[in-house]
């Protein structure tokens, strides 16, 4: 086809308009990026510097010290001690085997702690710095610092590590730390970024979960360079974290470690309380563990002989730990009896050595009987059938009433693990909880603190001290944080008539005191200390009628996990009370001949403050006592003080 000329200027005018808008459109265009341009490296300059600057340098927490713990006297029993450790860089070093085979040759490295830490050094990223060596004696660091040249990749470093002085004294109550596992990360809803360090620790039971977030302080942060591997060269600035807040306990480490020592050889508990104010001045579990295990990684075999031990060392038995209370808890039947006006303390219950209730036998520990039994005999002879007669007249309402008003059936409020709540049982707990009705003979168990009846050592000794004060005393475990005492709440009334109190009060001084009080060999005789008690003992089998015909089986005779529960409840002294104790001996047999004895002893040490004259036990018992005190492995105390570190 031949196109005209004037096809062709049409053609050219159509171009030249396109081309003119093209032109201008594109003209546009550079103009919008270059005024963009002008404002990114004029106008915003400062911002995109300092994006840039913030891409190269980075902050990092930096673990602030952890709160030290006190006993009541500022003696430290959990501090930060100086931890000497030989750190490692994988990509610096090269062939790992290498330097850390160079490195055993110069110090002694535990082969559990260097599989992990090549576990650690395979999983993380290669210029992530891995823990090989902790805990490292000065002569061992030195050595490693002069070597450094010729280890690459490896550096010494000095930090914090928790640190328990008194060893197993405080392990039940302090309890320990340990790494933040991902199952520690999952019960918190909102984590401190302090969580998100590796191998960062943080209480794990006792006292140091309870009070975490005020044991472990604030982070501080350090400025690093890196570069664009995320690898850091150097340290800009830091600037250091708070430091956790201190702890004051009320429990005095001395007494501490006297009750734990008393108790070695044995499965036991004691508590020892104020009865004024409400501290716990000891709370022993025994047998216990070393708690510094636990903050490197405790290896499996030991963890192993600590789960398999029958004597249960990782259970708190002060405070989860519950127990049938036996005849200690005789005191609270009498209690709730005197309440409802059912007797008096001069009214008599006949007891020919059991009870028939429902074509059913009830037995008295004593086969024979008592005979005729007041409120005073019936304690301090601990005659059994008493109880079953006054119980079945008040009923169990009333005795968990009375029960729980002292301190029973309650989880009190202090800052440990696990603390149990007991059961008193009711005529509505048994129809919700078991859904059946409440039967006669399960107030007659209950009555002698059988049955459905749980208390731990730590209510005992709580339901003691408000027996031996009338009031409302509650346990306190903290005496004071940052230095600022904690305030002491004002002990209520119990609303108990106080002559009845009195009577129960006397009944125990004979317990004790008396030529037929069943804890007479535990008495304390200095005047004007004299301890006033109870003592318990608790079934954990069956006896069958076939066994009691032809005679029990004596505990000793029988395998140690069958024998009964060994208690004792005291206070002192007796006219003016000051301590309250509960000692629990598992399967010790009698409370007379197993716990009495140990609580005696624990309360002669706290009353005296120290080891006590030997002019203090009765006169035949003095020898022997003397030699033990000599056996006795207690530990030196340290001088009260502060002992943060930071190092």
């Amino acid at each position: 086809m031949k196109y005209t000329q004037k096809d062709i200027e049409k053609s050219n005018r159509i171009i030249t308009r396109r081309g003119i808008v093209l032109g201008g459109a594109m003209m546009g265009f550079m103009g919008i990026l270059g005024l963009r341009m002008r404002q990114m490296q004029v106008e915003e300059a400062e911002d995109y510097r300092l994006l840039a600057e913030e891409n190269r340098i980075n902050m990092r927490l930096l673990p602030p010290a952890r709160g030290v713990i006190f006993d009541r006297n500022g003696i430290p029993v959990a501090d930060n001690s100086q931890n000497y450790r030989i750190i490692i860089v994988k990509e610096d070093a090269g062939d790992v085997d290498d330097v850390v085979a160079r490195l055993k040759s110069l110090i002694p490295l535990d082969e559990d702690d260097l599989e992990r830490a090549m576990r650690e050094i395979n999983r993380r990223s290669p210029f992530v710095p891995v823990t090989l060596a902790d805990r490292l004696t000065w002569d061992e660091f030195s050595t490693v610092a002069v070597n450094a040249p010729a280890l690459p990749g490896i550096t010494p470093d000095v930090g914090l590590s928790r640190h328990y002085p008194m060893l197993e004294d405080f392990a039940h109550v302090i309890g320990y730390v340990g790494p933040v596992s991902d199952y520690d990360l999952s019960k918190i809803a909102d984590p401190d970024p302090l969580l998100q360090i590796p191998r960062f620790q943080i209480g794990k039971v006792g006292v140091e979960t309870k009070l975490e977030e005020d044991l472990r302080g604030k982070a501080g942060t350090r400025r690093i360079e890196v570069n664009a591997a995320g690898r850091v060269m150097r340290e800009l600035g830091r600037i250091e974290g708070t430091p956790g807040t201190d702890i004051q306990l009320t429990i005095d480490a001395a007494l501490q470690n006297f009750a734990q020592v008393r108790m070695a050889d044995e499965s036991a508990a004691a508590v020892v309380m104020d009865v004024h104010n409400g501290d716990l001045i000891a709370m022993g579990s025994a047998p216990a563990f070393d708690p510094n295990m636990f903050v490197r990684g405790i290896s499996g075999p030991d963890y192993r002989k600590l789960t398999e031990n029958e004597y249960r060392p990782l259970a708190n038995k002060t405070v989860q730990g519950t127990y049938p209370p036996g005849s200690t808890f005789k005191m609270i039947t009498a209690l709730a009896a005197l309440e409802a006006g059912v007797i008096g303390p001069d009214d008599t219950v006949y007891c020919p050595g059991h009870t028939t209730l429902g074509g059913r036998r009830f037995h008295c520990w004593k086969r024979g009987g008592h005979g005729y039994v007041d409120l005073d005999k019936s304690l301090v002879q601990s005659c059994d059938v008493y109880y079953y007669d006054i119980a079945a007249r008040c009923g169990i309402d009333k005795i968990a009433e009375v029960a729980k008003r002292f301190g029973l059936g309650t989880r009190h409020d202090i800052p440990m693990s696990a603390v149990a709540e007991g059961l008193i049982p009711s005529t509505q707990w048994k129809q919700v909880v078991r859904g059946e009705v409440w039967r006669p003979g399960d107030t007659l168990n209950a009555s002698i603190g059988q049955g459905y009846v749980l208390a731990s050592p730590l209510q005992l000794a709580v339901m003691t001290a408000r027996i031996a004060s009338g009031k409302a005393v509650s346990p306190r475990l903290v005496k004071s944080v940052s230095g600022t005492a904690d305030p002491v709440p004002t002990m209520a009334e119990l609303g108990t008539n106080e002559n009845h109190l009195r009577w129960i009060r006397r009944a125990m001084f004979r317990v004790s005191n008396s030529e037929r009080g069943t804890a007479r060999r535990s008495r304390i005789v200095t005047e004007g200390m004299e301890i006033a008690g109870k003592t318990g003992t608790s079934q954990v089998r069956n006896i069958t009628a076939e066994e009691r015909a032809r005679g029990v089986t004596r505990n000793a005779d029988l395998p140690w996990n069958r024998r009964d529960h060994a208690l004792f409840v005291a206070f002192a002294p007796f006219d003016k009370p000051k301590y309250a104790i509960s000692v629990v001996v598992e399967h010790g047999g009698g409370g007379s001949a197993a716990a009495a004895p140990v609580a005696r002893d624990i309360m002669l040490q706290a009353l005296y403050g120290g080891l006590p004259p030997l002019e203090a036990y009765p006169a035949g018992q003095r020898e022997a006592i003397g030699e033990l005190h000599d056996t006795w492995p207690l530990r030196d105390m340290p001088k009260p003080g502060p002992a943060r570190s930071r190092a």
